[in-house]
């Protein structure tokens, strides 16, 4: 899966130390626009700056530039998904307008937010007809519980610490229900629970018995 990364969540698995989750669950690639590096990051995420130039530097981050998007003939189409989401979402807050425009312009599959707030990009994504699928740092860790990457241990620790480090408050039990209403039982978009059907059928493991065991520990 490939991914672009908005600049809440970069900030919640850096400062827990985490990020190694997005370069190996997102294994076609993890991608950020040049101004949520430059601007948003600058501004917000100075504690870990370092360590996120360094991944860029090594490739695990692809660095998508305006000289870059020009090179592949795409710029125009950037630009007019960068208006049309400024649009729908405000000028508040530009990493989540960079982060989907980027997803929408070279084809990235996922966006992975951590703002949920109602009219943000998590929820209107959702509620969209739109090709790219929204997840929290929450729904990438009980993906790769799911698929098999760890157990629903480990997933606990990693929820505690990204939630703990970044003094975030939200309750891992309230995760896997909003994880299970959204692909199961009350999907915005029935594609949702397709999609989830058949990484569940491609990967051989059985959603139910997964969320049963990660749930008693919560």
């Amino acid at each position: 899966m490939r991914a672009s990364l908005d600049t809440n969540v970069i900030i919640h698995f850096y400062k827990a130390g985490l990020q190694d989750i997005l370069f190996d669950f997102f294994d076609k690639g993890v991608f950020i626009y040049e101004q949520i590096r430059n601007i948003e990051l600058e501004n917000h995420g100075q504690e870990i700056l370092d360590k996120v130039d360094y991944d860029i530097a090594s490739g695990k981050i692809e660095l998508y530039t305006n000289q870059k998007l020009k090179e592949l003939q795409v710029y125009k189409i950037f630009e007019n998904n960068v208006l049309e989401n400024r649009n729908l979402y405000g000028s508040g807050d530009l990493g989540e307008v960079y982060a989907i425009s980027l997803a929408q312009t070279i084809g990235a599959y996922s966006l992975v937010t951590d703002d949920t707030k109602q009219g943000g990009p998590y929820m209107s994504l959702l509620q969209f007809d739109d090709d790219i699928m929204p997840f929290t740092f929450a729904d990438v860790l009980i993906l790769r519980y799911l698929v098999g990457f760890v157990d629903e241990h480990q997933t606990v620790k990693d929820f505690n610490l990204i939630n703990n480090s970044s003094n975030l408050n939200w309750s891992f039990k309230s995760q896997v229900s909003k994880f299970i209403k959204r692909f199961l039982k009350d999907p915005y978009r029935s594609e949702d629970t397709e999609w989830i059907r058949n990484l569940a059928a491609t990967k051989g493991f059985s959603i139910k018995e997964k969320l049963a065991a990660i749930s008693k520990l919560l």
